[in-house]
């Protein structure tokens, strides 16, 4: 009994010496800092946004009335070199349309059909002439809904945005290791803290300029978010 109370006396000595700091342990010292980079960029493509509508005395008649807008459309978008596959149905709908009078009588005014529509035009100046050709095509039963300029592809934005936050980080951790009088050693780690915030589309404004709709495109931001921990010495 003796000796085993001696054996379990030493592995727990032993296993306390194994825990235990040295005086020697170098100590640990760090910078983290957080850090932003931007930059504006000028959309390159537009998102446009139509609908094809009509009324008519059946579900069936006004399906196909708006069946010929919506095929005027891809015409006028094949002819401005809009690509099959930048053109995409969002919605197709039939549903009774009615009149509420004021004492209260509803009259069925028919039945109307819509086909909507998200086309993306890669080539950005060219947005404005595009949305009259559209409106010339349709007539009164083509609907613009929205004219959205974006960034179609913002890699290179978002490049620029990490170097300029690597920067940014940089400087703020040499400022506060001068504050403290030491100096940065190697980067311990960098965390993206998301991906690159996409420019948000804005809506354009249509301009009539001797009767030519003009897009404006206005600029966007892209941003890029890190966390980077430098070690000290």
């Amino acid at each position: 009994m003796t000796r085993r109370i001696s054996i379990i006396a030493m592995a727990t000595l032993a296993l306390s010496t194994l825990l235990l700091p040295t005086s020697h342990a170098a100590e640990v010292r760090y910078v983290t800092v957080k850090a932003q980079g931007s930059v504006k960029v000028t959309p390159d493509a537009v998102r446009i946004n139509a609908t094809a509508t009509h009324l008519a005395s059946t579900s069936k008649d006004a399906l196909a009335a708006t069946a010929k807008t919506s095929a005027a459309l891809r015409s006028v978008l094949k002819n401005s070199k809009i690509d099959s596959k930048d053109i995409s149905t969002t919605s197709v709908t039939t549903f009774p349309e009615y009149k509420y009078g004021n004492d209260g009588l509803t009259t069925l005014l028919g039945y109307r059909a819509t086909q909507s529509f998200t086309i993306t035009v890669k080539a950005a100046e060219s947005a404005g002439t595009i949305v009259d050709a559209l409106v010339a095509a349709g007539g009164d039963n083509l609907q613009i809904n929205g004219v959205s300029p974006f960034v179609l592809n913002s890699s290179k934005a978002a490049d620029a945005a990490r170097a300029i936050a690597v920067k940014n980080a940089k400087a703020r951790a040499l400022s506060y290791a001068k504050l403290l009088g030491v100096t940065l050693g190697k980067v311990n780690y960098l965390i993206e803290e998301s991906a690159p915030t996409p420019p948000s589309p804005i809506f354009a404004t249509a301009k009539s300029e001797a009767d030519v709709t003009v897009v404006d495109l206005g600029q966007q931001e892209v941003v890029v978010a890190i966390t980077v921990q430098w070690s000290l010495r």
